[in-house]
């Protein structure tokens, strides 16, 4: 079903992004039709078998991605930000924001949003990262799921620098 969905997207100019999880071994296939894949450090092991415990085993994971057909891999690395893969710049950290997390519950969901509407709006992979990495840092400062999603107003103030404290309006 989802490689059916990745294929019709692709052949009508769509972008396609891919967030495996749960984590499985994927169809051989499905990679050609994806834009960007974005697992984090265990769905790459899992999905490529490579070990991911040091920044050279990300980067030989995302780069087995891409040989399997995807345009671009952003690996998300936790506290450590997200590690960004393509052909035509090699790789890149795309820094975190530095927080105290209070549960990370929805922290990866709240990356892949605002990821994704970014991306879909025309910004750079870079910039959506970016985006992502925010909404992912302001989703961890607080409990729950879908209560510790941000607003795109909080996600604007902490990416023009202002403390994520202020933002959520409690001392962390």
């Amino acid at each position: 079903m989802v490689g059916r969905a990745a294929q019709m997207a692709h052949a009508h100019g769509v972008p396609v992004i891919l967030n495996p999880a749960p984590a499985q071994k994927l169809p051989a296939d499905l990679l050609m039709h994806v834009d960007v894949v974005v697992p984090n450090e265990s769905e790459a092991a899992i999905l490529t078998g490579l070990p991911v415990e040091s920044k050279s085993g990300v980067e030989l994971a995302g780069k087995e991605l891409l040989e399997a057909g995807a345009r671009a891999v952003i690996i998300t690395l936790g506290k450590q930000g997200a590690l960004l893969i393509d052909e035509d710049r090699g790789s890149r950290t795309i820094d975190p924001f530095l927080i105290q997390a209070v549960d990370t519950t929805a922290a990866g969901d709240a990356f892949m949003a605002g990821f994704a509407v970014q991306y879909a709006a025309g910004k750079s992979l870079v910039e959506a990262a970016r985006w992502g990495n925010a909404a992912g840092a302001l989703a961890a400062l607080r409990f729950g799921a879908q209560t510790s999603l941000p607003t795109e107003a909080e996600v604007l103030k902490l990416l023009a620098g202002e403390e994520p404290e202020r933002i959520i309006g409690r001392q962390l």
